[in-house]
């Protein structure tokens, strides 16, 4: 799917921006009448209209173009308007595209099922043409915070992911702890909302290193105190990078308690047991375990079962959650039973010949 995130903004007056960009407004019904009359209405107020006569079309037009509003007829023939919203709203992609209902059904049970859909306002058929426009303009200008507030946090995230890519030793260091604390989340059976909290934060999870000596950082051999101290401060100044932004909230407990250990002998504020937040415990984990399979500065890298073992006798010092760790053990045994299996055939379960 081609996303185009465009920064945009419309005038007080009409759906046009300074710069020539025109609010994108995608309207749906089987009835070309009805069609045309709303598109008449709009393009005279500067908005850029999409038409689609079914629901189908309506699912591959947002594929084509994606839209800044949608004006949704309910009863149309093969797919109504409730099965398009619903699927509308369950991808990522076109979740936050505000969707009107404008259906000559006004029963309370209509509205019911729209909202249940995910439908983010209705207007009766015949409608007024200033509640219609007044509905519309609204509803765009919350989409731009929305896609503001998004725009901040693509930054934000490809501030952490280039911070990876540009130091040899870590290369795509927060990319794999982001992926594998949520693989571990969703294994210990963690809501798919806190798995993508823990997923965000592996990815900002070090970002406070942007403050950070680099001649520390690619330092072969044993730290001094002063350096080991410097160090530990990336937590913290990462808590501090993402507090501003409103989406990081429940992403600054994991991000500063990473380095956190179970017996509470952990940096910056030496919590210990279940006081560690638990998005924190799986980060640490996993974190650790990156850390030992990559190549560092001052060794090679170890094999993933021995990086394991290492981790074991560490939680017998009260380092990790060890309840964490036996899950996390059995997980990547998993893992690499299944990645041999499938190594092992052809994907039909058939070994293969030249093996």
């Amino acid at each position: 799917m081609k996303l185009d995130y465009k920064h945009k903004a419309v005038s007080e007056t009409n759906g046009s921006e300074g710069n020539g960009y025109s609010a994108r407004v995608l309207v749906v019904d089987d009835n070309v009448q009805n069609v045309e009359l709303v598109e008449a209405l709009l393009v005279s107020k500067g908005y850029r209209v999409i038409k689609a006569y079914s629901g189908r079309e309506a699912l591959k037009k947002v594929e084509e173009v994606l839209p800044d509003i949608i004006l949704l007829d309910i009863i149309m023939p093969q797919m109504d308007g409730y099965e398009v919203c619903r699927r509308l709203k369950e991808k990522k992609e076109t979740r936050f595209i505000p969707i009107v209902m404008l259906t000559a059904l006004d029963g309370v049970d209509d509205k019911v099922r729209g909202i249940e859909a995910g439908a983010d306002d209705f207007i009766t058929k015949p409608f007024q043409k200033p509640e219609l426009l007044a509905r519309i303009k609204s509803l765009i200008k919350m989409k731009m915070l929305f896609d503001e507030l998004e725009n901040a946090q693509n930054v934000l995230f490809s501030l952490a992911l280039a911070l990876d890519y540009n130091d040899p030793y870590t290369h795509g260091h927060s990319q794999r702890v982001s992926e594998l604390s949520a693989r571990l989340a969703q294994y210990i059976g963690l809501p798919s909302s806190q798995q993508e909290i823990i997923r965000n934060a592996g990815i900002l999870h070090d970002i406070g290193k942007i403050a950070t000596d680099k001649n520390i950082l690619h330092k072969p051999g044993a730290l001094n105190i002063n350096e080991y101290t410097h160090v530990k401060q990336h937590p913290v100044i990462g808590e501090r990078i993402c507090r501003p932004l409103k989406f990081a909230k429940p992403l600054l407990p994991i991000i500063r308690g990473h380095h956190e250990r179970f017996n509470g002998t952990g940096y910056p504020d030496g919590l210990e047991g279940d006081g560690i937040p638990l998005g924190a415990r799986i980060l640490a984990i996993v974190d650790v375990y990156d850390a030992l399979t990559s190549v560092r500065p001052y060794r090679g890298e170890i094999p993933s079962e021995v990086a394991v073992e290492v981790m074991k006798a560490e939680a017998l010092k009260g380092y990790w959650d060890k309840e964490l760790l036996k899950a996390f053990s059995s997980m990547i045994k998993e893992s690499e039973e299944e990645l041999r299996s499938t190594e092992l055939t052809d994907g039909t379960g058939v070994f293969r010949e030249c093996d």
